[in-house]
């Protein structure tokens, strides 16, 4: 007993060394410059589908369990208590962009449990122009050739998840994922070119719950792919490894009121091959296990900041609906709403 104490407070010391480090170095990195934009493909793979994660500013590494952590750690769908779950979400995202997903769990007990998800991603209509020879100068004043709307353009991912618990204490989790990207067709000097992409990603996360309270950390690695080749230039797609702390605070300030209530506040680091470090937070009150009110905040982001979210709970013949709502504030276009509504068995 005396030596699992021990080995619980390294845990906890080398989690708050990493969260320093990190913290220092985000800001540092910023200053200097090192963004390392537009180092990947298919960024699509970046926009966070969940409404309950987003609203709590993606911070959700260590605190997603079920279906919709499919999205975020792999790990977490090994601690549903559901023997089925079903999620479905729309985000509505800048520029007329639409994202349609759904995540679906099935609890094997002892075996594990195993998940299959996918997302949709529609661009909108997009209008193909091609540039003017000589010749054609004097007929299109415009300086370009217009070529009407692009068929087949949008993007797409179907992915199969594994998750267990190794101990009550320890979750493992993984998804192989087929991810897509069709861009349409481009006229060249040889005839029409489809740029359309396919490839294989995978992710895979950990969980450990300790014996402090309800504190938890996690870690996982997303989008992880060989290159993508586009004419001569090698692609990655949106690498990002993600270390989380989450904790229920009432159970420090308040042990009385946290049988039915909680009060949750998730930290994320995460590391992206493309940007610089960065750090999430989210916070999380929920009344009764049924009313839940959310607010996040992201740091180091080109555009998006805050968020705010709410969700309900429902009992209904030994089966739980759940409807999850956000908001996230992004500058220079309107905000992003997400929707998601979810059945367990």
């Amino acid at each position: 007993m005396k030596a699992g104490g021990i080995i619980i407070k390294k845990l906890i010391y080398l989690t708050i060394t990493c969260i320093l480090i990190l913290s220092l170095s985000s800001p540092i990195n910023a200053q200097v410059g090192l963004k390392k934009v537009a180092q990947s493909t298919m960024n699509f793979l970046q926009v966070g589908v969940a409404p309950r994660a987003s609203a709590m500013g993606e911070a959700y590494c260590a605190l997603g369990i079920g279906a919709e952590s499919i999205f975020c750690n792999p790990a977490g769908i090994a601690q549903s208590t559901h023997r089925f779950e079903l999620q479905t979400y729309q985000t509505r995202w800048i520029a007329d962009i639409n994202y349609l997903a759904g995540s679906f769990i099935w609890n094997l007990h002892q075996y594990g449990t195993l998940g299959l998800s996918m997302l949709s991603v529609d661009y909108g209509t997009i209008y193909g122009t091609s540039l003017l020879s000589a010749a054609d100068k004097d007929l299109y004043p415009a300086g370009y050739i217009d070529l009407g709307n692009v068929d087949n353009v949008g993007a797409y991912a179907f992915g199969l998840t594994y998750g267990r618990a190794i101990s009550t204490q320890f979750l493992i989790g993984g998804s192989v994922r087929l991810v897509g990207q069709n861009l349409g067709q481009s006229q060249m000097a040889d005839g029409l070119k489809d740029n359309n992409a396919v490839k294989l990603a995978f992710d895979a996360g950990v969980k450990y719950l300790t014996d402090f309270k309800s504190f938890r950390f996690a870690m996982s690695i997303r989008n992880f792919s060989s290159n993508i080749k586009r004419e001569e230039i090698d692609e990655q797609l949106p690498l990002l490894f993600t270390m989380g702390v989450a904790m229920d605070l009432l159970d420090v300030i308040a042990p009385p009121f946290s049988q039915n209530n909680s009060l949750n506040l998730a930290v994320d680091f995460q590391h992206p091959n493309n940007y610089s470090e960065r750090i999430n937070y989210g916070l999380e009150y929920l009344l009764f296990d049924q009313f839940a009110i959310r607010a996040g905040y992201q740091t180091n982001q080109d555009l998006a900041s805050w968020s705010l979210g709410m969700g309900i709970n429902i009992n209904i013949i030994g089966s739980t609906v759940q409807f999850d709502y956000s908001y996230s504030d992004f500058d220079l276009f309107d905000g992003v709403n997400r929707f998601s509504i979810g059945i367990a068995l």
